[in-house]
């Protein structure tokens, strides 16, 4: 009896095994526990700002004489409004940058079938009379308005 014992005993005994999907499981609960706590470490400082206000001043609206320099679908064009030849571009120009009523500013704008060349055109008559501040409008508006 104590022989058949003997037997059964070194059957019985299994081998020892690492399971590596639960070890892969335990390890990536460690990382993400490591990440959180180290995130929920750092100590953000961040100053008061006060971010301007979208909009004019009132100063801005008394003194805006923006001029606006529209182009016509053909070759003609206006000067606030006002039908004007190529030729008169130039000298209104020179004359608005010599006698400003604030800073002089410049909106060229197009009619819905304006020519890109005769609108370059335009925006090269303000870069040669120095002025800088200028705008292209970029929505559609009926011809002289």
């Amino acid at each position: 009896m104590a022989g058949g014992g003997s037997s059964h005993s070194g059957e019985g005994q299994k081998k020892a095994r690492i399971e590596i999907i639960p070890l892969i499981d335990v390890i990536f609960f460690l990382l993400a526990t490591f990440v959180l706590f180290t995130l929920s470490l750092n100590n953000l400082q961040s100053l008061p700002v006060q971010l301007p206000v979208a909009g004019q001043s009132t100063d801005d609206l008394k003194e805006d004489n923006t001029v606006t320099l529209q182009v016509s679908d053909q070759g003609t064009f206006y000067w606030n409004k006002e039908l004007i030849n190529l030729n008169e571009i130039a000298p209104r120009l020179r004359d608005y940058k010599e006698h400003p009523r604030g800073v002089p500013r410049v909106l060229i704008a197009g009619d819905d079938r304006a020519k890109f060349g005769m609108t370059v055109l335009a925006l090269d008559e303000v870069r040669k009379a120095g002025i800088d501040q200028v705008s292209v409008e970029t929505t559609v508006r009926p011809t002289g308005r």
